[in-house]
């Protein structure tokens, strides 16, 4: 089974979906020039209820919760079509390639034009019910990878621009943690052991792209992650590292030869630990957006931007997002 899959190929440059793109789509004017992000992590697109049954909930429904205008109102006449959807905890290429053609149709474009890349093409399986009363549902979750997806009517993504996954840190439970000591790459062999969440490692797979902007030529980063949710009590990046800040947070090398050379960077994090600062990835030119709570009374969401970003009244959080965390967005100017 390969990593990093790239969903609807020919979206990438060079490719079918590539010629989709008129000039007429190509021509922006500088009032037009917003890049149109979005960070969640959409659960597998089934929501758990307190009572402990769990609901699901279709792609274009989701989308509609998730997507907002420039007041941050979802369900609007002014919700424009995304260009980057930074998500976690999809099922595999299946999933991403059905959500991102639902997307795809609900601004009247053809399918393929929106495209995915994926961390796993189709993850193993792990876990039991996933805390659902009704065992199909708890189904539906137990494969999990993060995936990127993306607008090619505004951006190209050349097949070199992807980096290779990397992989979480992790501290395995029942091990001694003292700034850093005891944790590790949460991959094998540092998994965890027995059937049941022997795979479970792979949901923290982490990936990222560099785009172009077909109009004016920026280059643009996106990168999706999900920790474990060890890192919500001892912040794990790596062998005895807590990470960025010591948030568990940490970029990949290649993903960061990528960041580096890009204009405009996105990092969107279910983090599964509160209290990380706006300032964290400063050291990349990166500011997070959102101080709000994303899953229940708690912030664990994180979206960082290096970029001009345009004032939310809403605090670049969507409240009704149709999963348990509640989306968060940036507008970009470019």
């Amino acid at each position: 089974m390969a990593a990093l899959a790239v969903v609807a190929a020919t979206a990438l440059t060079g490719g079918a979906a590539t010629a989709k793109a008129t000039a007429s789509d190509d021509a922006v004017t500088a009032a037009d020039r917003v890049l149109r992000v979005y960070n969640n992590n959409i659960e597998n697109l089934v929501i758990n209820n307190p009572d402990g049954t769990c609901t699901r909930v279709s792609g274009p429904d989701h989308l509609t919760s998730m997507l907002v205008d420039d007041a941050g109102r979802p369900a609007t006449a002014g919700v424009a079509a995304p260009d980057i959807l930074i998500v976690q905890q999809v099922r595999g290429t299946g999933q991403a390639e059905a959500y991102a053609d639902q997307l795809s149709a609900k601004f009247g474009y053809p399918a393929g034009t929106y495209g995915a890349v994926v961390a796993w093409s189709d993850p193993e399986p792990w876990g039991s019910s996933h805390h659902c009363s009704d065992q199909s549902l708890g189904d539906l979750k137990k494969k999990q990878t993060n995936a990127i997806i993306w607008n090619t009517r505004t951006l190209s993504l050349a097949e070199g621009d992807v980096s290779k996954y990397w992989s979480a840190g992790w501290l395995k439970p029942g091990t001694a943690y003292d700034g850093g000591a005891g944790c590790t790459l949460y991959k094998p062999p540092n998994s965890d052991t027995g059937t049941t969440n022997y795979y479970k490692w792979k949901r923290t797979s982490a990936i990222a792209a560099r785009f172009t902007i077909r109009a004016t030529g920026t280059t643009v980063f996106a990168a999706t992650m999900h920790l474990p949710q060890e890192n919500r009590q001892n912040a794990c990046a790596g062998d005895g590292y807590t990470g960025i800040g010591g948030t568990g947070i940490h970029i990949g090398a290649d993903a960061t030869s990528l960041m580096n050379a890009s204009t405009i960077r996105l990092v969107g994090i279910d983090a599964n630990r509160t209290g990380i600062a706006a300032s964290t990835l400063g050291g990349y030119g990166m500011t997070g957006y959102g101080a709000t709570a994303t899953h229940s009374t708690s912030k664990i969401d994180y979206l960082f931007v290096r970029g001009s970003v345009q004032p939310s009244p809403v605090d670049h959080t969507v409240t009704g997002t149709k999963s348990n965390h509640r989306a968060l967005y940036a507008f970009v100017t470019y």
